[in-house]
């Protein structure tokens, strides 16, 4: 039994609720790895397991990713031994710490050109756009796509990635400095929302005919303007809701308005077989390594200011990926 600091909370709420404390981390089980944590990622989904909008039991640790260095494992785990540097995005709650035990399931191998605070802001968010590009929509050279805040952590990747596989990115964004950001990361045609109505300048910039996909994390804000922006049969991904839940919905629509998809996919399907997390963790880390996605940390936090880094991400006053140091 060790001690280690931990951020915790008792009850779901605003950033304030979460606590940091110091909390005792027993042996790892049979089939759990104990790992001392260099970095972690925050991520969107953070703050609706904190609100309450995705319920979990309480009290409750928080934080799905992270990386660091292996220190014990247990007696069923064979992919793994002390020493090994590892990452991992889908783990149970609690990453928010100075050391974790979780299923050696979810955890992968590091490749020594990847650092941990690359791997920390890049695991959840990099698989995130791996299942968007790659599996939901396998874009291809010739594609338009639109990606909502392309400026943000999927975003970014998002719009790296495509921009590689030879498609045109057309993404949303908040600012002028947002929108510089995405341009340099690949956006074509970074479109300021506050600005402009979005739905107009896609339909404008297909020549009318829509994009086959669009990529929404924003939820209630863009939902139906979204659907505006496809193609005939084009398929709407919605998985996130930075600006609330999206709407219902009357499936019944989505004939007479070209014979839409939509879908609300969550990482933890498409990584939850052994081989598909491998894979999407193979692919990401080799267009990291080739240079077509760069991982950049745009913030950084000590873990203790877990409260802060929450306010300032739900505040939009983040860009790209943000970290927080134990």
């Amino acid at each position: 039994m060790a001690t280690i600091n931990a951020i915790r909370f008792d009850n779901p709420g605003g950033p304030d609720v979460l606590q940091y404390q110091s909390v005792d981390l027993p042996a790892p089980k049979e089939d759990e790895i104990a790992v001392k944590i260099q970095a972690i990622g925050l991520n969107y989904i953070d703050t609706y397991h904190r609100s309450g909008l995705y319920p979990v039991a309480l009290p409750s640790g928080i934080g799905l990713e992270g990386a660091g260095i292996v220190e014990d494992i247990g007696s069923a785990v064979s992919d793994f031994t002390p020493g090994d540097r590892v990452a991992f995005g889908t783990a149970p709650l609690g990453t928010y710490a100075e050391a974790v035990n979780i299923p050696g399931s979810v955890a992968v191998k590091l490749p020594d050109q990847i650092s941990f605070d690359q791997a920390a802001a890049m695991m959840l968010q990099g698989m995130t756009a791996h299942y968007l590009i790659r599996r939901i929509h396998r874009v291809a050279k010739g594609d338009s796509i639109l990606i909502h805040a392309a400026a943000g952590g999927v975003g970014l990747i998002v719009c790296q990635w495509a921009k590689s596989l030879g498609a045109t990115v057309i993404g949303t964004v908040g600012s002028e400095a947002k929108a510089e950001l995405a341009k340099a990361h690949g956006c074509d045609h970074p479109i300021l929302y506050r600005d402009v109505d979005f739905q107009q300048e896609v339909r404008r910039l297909t020549d009318g005919k829509g994009v086959p996909v669009v990529y929404d994390s924003v939820g209630a804000d863009t939902f139906f303007k979204s659907l505006d922006c496809l193609a005939m049969m084009g398929t709407m991904v919605s998985f996130g809701n930075a600006s609330g839940p999206p709407p219902a919905l009357d499936v019944g629509t989505l004939g007479p308005i070209g014979s839409l998809f939509v879908t609300r996919p969550t990482l933890f399907h498409y990584v939850a077989a052994r081989d598909d997390l491998l894979t999407a963790a193979k692919d990401l880390f080799e267009v990291v390594s080739n240079g077509d996605v760069k991982i950049e940390v745009h913030q950084r936090y000590e873990l203790s200011a877990a409260a802060e880094a929450h306010r300032d991400l739900e505040a939009r006053k983040t860009t790209g990926s943000t970290i927080l140091l134990p």
